[in-house]
């Protein structure tokens, strides 16, 4: 899970500086790096770093990358492919050997990337990454083509996998999506006086932080080129269905985006409802693990005639916890963050709602919080289903042995989390609260381990295939300013 974001426009318009705050809009959706890439129709610039995006940019960095820049690309990362380290920083840059420089910024997974790697090292590629993304890259690289457009179908042609991308060359921002449409993408305008800036990005709110106006979704397979000339797309691929992780929905994307037509905090609040209807239990009041289970209790509250309380106190400078690169850091992040209010909760019985149960780090920890804090008793409600299999498509969830619900019963897991009762969502009930489409037209192999696509039959991915030692001991310096030129 990353976030893209990107902007076409004329001459005038601060692109660097509009695109610095589409990724604020995005850093949910990953807080290990971030990076921004501009063209001023000759050359492409790169900076990008370790850290938010606010650590990643001051105003004078985001200010000497604006004049004269007319296409912007930008992206926060969540490492699935690759360690957590400044050279795994996004947008990638790539120079092809007849048509120039350029930079990619990725959101999700690939699952050939391994063997396409081994193709291009035969053929005298020079990998610097651990990324996958890098194997996008270096594949632009050796694919041959008179036009951006010619290449980048060519290569994509070959790539197997969840990728919603944003390329950015001297000329043109480009946005692909995988024929699945795993990830979400979207383009937006902003009207200007003379031709309108053009927008991608991966999730709605980001348009909206920027006085965007939504257009529609990528379409999976959907190749959309802006440039001066305006916008026109092409379909690159086509696939017999479509997988959009549903995840998504139930936890990734912000309450406030909408996907596939979909408003998230409302669908979320139907799947507080639909879970009230299922797992109805005697209770004093119901609570959220904040934030991302607010939505879910308060549908839970208002379907079951409990009140909602608050009962956690958050704080709102530690980052999410499920999405912290190891679990020491998860840990302490849990610990950090929130915190119990005993005159809320002393001797009451409580309905604690989250939206998913991953590894149980969170879960656990908040729960003998409010042990402490005087809790009667503690029945868990969660609002998907059990996550049992590893997710391959750009998910930090590789093998079994990270899901506390792999080989194990919900009364297993209640045991191992401390609750007086557990119970989930059900997958029809879930289909039933998103409401655009059947199951099939998701993909929701985290909890039936239905793949669309085929994946490592052992079902494990090592995300830490590709990582090589460092080059030197030497620890860099701030991240620079650095032009995508041609490999030595």
């Amino acid at each position: 899970m990353c976030g893209v974001f990107g902007i076409c426009a004329s001459h005038g318009i601060d692109v660097a500086n509009l695109t610095y705050f589409g990724l604020f809009s995005l850093q949910h959706r990953g807080q290990e790096s971030a990076g921004i890439a501009v063209s001023d129709g000759t050359s492409v610039r790169v900076h990008r770093g370790m850290g938010l995006v606010a650590q990643v940019f001051s105003p004078a960095t985001v200010h000497d990358m604006g004049p004269g820049s007319i296409l912007a690309l930008g992206h926060t990362r969540y490492s699935t492919t690759g360690a957590s380290r400044a050279e795994n920083a996004h947008p990638l840059p790539f120079h092809h050997p007849q048509l120039g420089p350029g930079a990619i910024a990725h959101n999700g997974n690939l699952l050939n990337a391994e063997a396409l790697r081994r193709q291009l090292e035969e053929e005298g590629a020079e990998f610097d990454t651990s990324l996958d993304t890098e194997v996008m890259a270096r594949l632009i690289e050796h694919t041959h083509g008179r036009t951006w457009e010619e290449v980048i179908r060519k290569t994509f042609a070959r790539v197997v996998g969840a990728y919603s991308c944003g390329i950015i060359t001297p000329t043109q921002l480009i946005a692909l999506r995988d024929p699945y449409g795993f990830r979400p993408l979207c383009i937006g305008y902003i009207p200007l006086p003379g031709q309108p800036a053009h927008v991608i990005a991966s999730e709605t709110c980001a348009l909206d932080t920027v006085h965007a106006t939504f257009v529609r979704e990528v379409q999976p397979g959907e190749m959309v080129v802006m440039d001066e000339h305006g916008v026109h797309s092409v379909t690159f691929q086509t696939s017999s269905k479509h997988a959009m992780c549903v995840f998504e929905f139930i936890y990734f994307a912000r309450p406030d985006s909408i996907l596939k037509n979909c408003e998230l905090e409302e669908a979320r609040i139907r799947m507080g409802h639909e879970l009230a209807k299922e797992a109805p239990v005697e209770a004093d009041m119901v609570i959220a693990f904040p934030d991302s289970g607010t939505p879910a209790a308060i549908g839970y509250a208002e379907a079951a005639g409990i009140p909602f309380r608050e009962a956690l106190m958050k704080s709102r400078y530690i980052n999410r916890t499920f999405i912290q690169p190891d679990q020491t850091l998860r840990e302490a992040g849990v610990m950090l963050k929130l915190n119990a209010l005993p005159r809320s909760i002393r001797g009451k019985r409580l309905i604690a709602v989250d939206d998913s149960i991953v590894r149980g780090t969170t879960s656990r920890r908040i729960i003998e919080r409010l042990r402490a804090a005087g809790a009667k008793e503690i029945h868990m409600r969660i609002s998907s289903p059990p996550m049992r299999y590893p997710c391959f498509m750009g998910v930090d969830i590789g093998s079994t042995k990270e899901l506390i619900a792999a080989g194990r019963t919900v009364e297993e897991v209640r045991e191992h989390l401390g609750a007086d009762s557990l119970q989930y969502l059900s997958i029809q009930g879930l289909m039933r609260a998103i409401g655009r489409g059947p199951a099939q037209e998701f993909c929701r192999a985290c909890f039936d381990g239905s793949y669309p696509v085929p994946v490592p039959q052992q079902l494990e991915m090592d995300k830490m295939q590709f990582e090589m030692p460092p080059k030197s001991d030497h620890i860099p310096g701030p991240p620079s300013l650095m032009l995508a030129e041609p490999k030595a």
